[in-house]
This record gives C-alpha cells, sequence and structure tokens, in this order.
C-alpha cells in the first residue's frame, strides 16, 4: 500500500527531530560517562526495547543467510563507525555545530547514490542542496568568518557523515527485504555486540564508580529509545519509499532542532546567524521535492 508523500515526509522529519535531540541528550551523559559507555548502553537499551517490542507485536522476522554479511556490514558503518565518529567528536565540538557538520550528509549523498546504486539525481534535488549547505554555512561560519570549532572535533565528525553514507547505501537494498523493526533490532545489537570489548576494556572500571542523577537516566533512556531505535524506524520507512538521497536531504533539519533545544535545555547561543540559517535550511528542503510528485 503506497503511503501518502505528507506521511513519508512525517516520518523522515519525525527521524531528524529525535537526532537532534540526540545531539542535546548526549551533552547531558556526557558530563558523567565517556563516549564508549554511552554507545554501548544506548545500544543495549535499544536492543532490548526492540526484541520486547517484535515479541508484543509478533513480528520476528529471520534472517537469511545469504545476508548475514549485508547486516554485520551495516552495523559496522552504523552504529560502529558513525557512533566512534560522532560521540568522540562531540567531545570537542557544540551540540549545535556537530549537528550542522552531521547534516552535511545530503551534500555527499546523491553522488555516493549514483555511483553505488544508479539512484538518478533530479535538478531540484541539488539546487536544494545547494540552498540548504549555504544556510547550514550561515550557522556554523560567525561574523568575523571564524570557525569556532576544535579541527579534531571535525574530523572525527566527517568521519560519522561518511559512515552514514556508507550505511545508506547497505540499507537501501535490506530495506526492500526486512521490516524496519527488524533491521533495526539487529543492527544495534550486533553494533551493541561490536562495542562490547572496547567498554570492558576501556571504560568499565569508570562506569562502576559512577552514580548518575535522574535527569542523566532519563537522558539515556531517550537516547536509546527515540534515537537508537525511533528515528531509525522512521528514516528506514523513508528510504524505502522516497530513496536515499531524497530521504537523507531531510538530514538539513538536524541543526535546527538542535539549535531549538540546546537553546531551551543547554542554554547556547541562538544568534541571528542560526535564525536566518535555519530558514534557507528550510528553503532548500522545499526546492529539493519539486516536482517529485
Amino acid at each position: 500500500m503506497k503511503r501518502h508523500p505528507y506521511i513519508i515526509y512525517s516520518f523522515a522529519l519525525l527521524s531528524m527531530l529525535f537526532w537532534g535531540l540526540s545531539f542535546v541528550w548526549f551533552k547531558i551523559i556526557i558530563t558523567i560517562y565517556e563516549p564508549i559507555t554511552i554507545i554501548f548502553l544506548r545500544l543495549v537499551i535499544s536492543s532490548i526495547f526492540l526484541f520486547c517490542l517484535l515479541a508484543i507485536l509478533h513480528q520476528f522476522q529471520k534472517i537469511k543467510p545469504s545476508d548475514y554479511k549485508s547486516f554485520l556490514i551495516l552495523a559496522l558503518f552504523q552504529p560502529f563507525f558513525y557512533f566512534l565518529g560522532e560521540s568522540y567528536g562531540l567531545k570537542f565540538v557544540s551540540s549545535t555545530i556537530s549537528s550542522v557538520i552531521i547534516s552535511t550528509i545530503p551534500l555527499f549523498s546523491p553522488l555516493v547514490a549514483y555511483l553505488t546504486i544508479k539512484e538518478k539525481i533530479s535538478r531540484s534535488s541539488l539546487i536544494g542542496i545547494i540552498i540548504s549547505f549555504t544556510g547550514l554555512l550561515f550557522m556554523l561560519i560567525n561574523k568575523d568568518l571564524s570557525l569556532n570549532a576544535s579541527p579534531k572535533g571535525i574530523l572525527l565528525l566527517f568521519f560519522a557523515v561518511f559512515s552514514a553514507l556508507g550505511y545508506s547505501v547497505v540499507i537501501k537494498n535490506l530495506a526492500q527485504k526486512y521490516s524496519a523493526l527488524t533491521i533495526i533490532t539487529y543492527q544495534n545489537t550486533i553494533g551493541a555486540f561490536y562495542f562490547l570489548p572496547l567498554f570492558l576494556i576501556f571504560d568499565f572500571n569508570h562506569f562502576i564508580n559512577v552514580v548518575p542523577s535522574f535527569y542523566q537516566v532519563s537522558a539515556l533512556l531517550q537516547l536509546a529509545i527515540f534515537a537508537s531505535s525511533g528515528a531509525y524506524f522512521f528514516y528506514i520507512i523513508s528510504i524505502r519509499e522516497i530513496g536515499v538521497v531524497r530521504s537523507n536531504i531531510f538530514t538539513n533539519t538536524i541543526p535546527i532542532f538542535t539549535a531549538i533545544f540546546s537553546y531551551f535545555i543547554l542554554a547556547e547561543k541562538f544568534g541571528v546567524n542560526k535564525i536566518v540559517g535555519m530558514i534557507i535550511v528550510i528553503l532548500g528542503l522545499v526546492v529539493s521535492q519539486i516536482k517529485r510528485y
């Protein structure tokens, strides 16, 4: 059954809302836990939540042996590589700027999609990407044209960007065979096993000596359920319905959500540049969807 395009767009925006909030939740938790601990815990909690949900809905799907390799590669790109880049990048860069860098995924997505799965690039998509990226620059660059961010953090975040692009390519094929819940459950479970040795070697001793507050536990649970579960569910559906390129264009809205919630929750500055940038990003998003239907 074909869903109405506005429903698909709503799904895509919901996934970006949750991912936008994830930068804020992460900043709350990073005050007590190391990045690997946060990633491992969110994946474990997410996997338990998703397995319970699949059991309640009676929607378990067996993975075909021919797809084992694809799932292992999928989880390697994301959550493993992606979260390593994003989480350590967030240690050195503010939540808003981090989300701006992550949202450059659409800038590279059309080329990757064309080279790997021959997905056509429309003129409106290219124009929309250029406009949106211009808006991102308004949000990222100060009035004196300086960039107040750590080069190390920026490189780590771009590592996450390219990991997400690899994920988009692998997920395109799997999304046609398995339900979104099945894919997310297995990718997060495999990802948790990838991170387990790192957690035990580097973070376990610190983890057992820390007592988190209710506020921090709440942020971790939201990170696991909404960002690591719900966001991927809606994102995979949007990829299946409107493709990799158009789904990734919505990534440009992540900085908007992050900036708004960072202002109210983390008290980050919210100047004219961010407001102008957000308007331009939205304009680019609208342009990119012209002539789709």
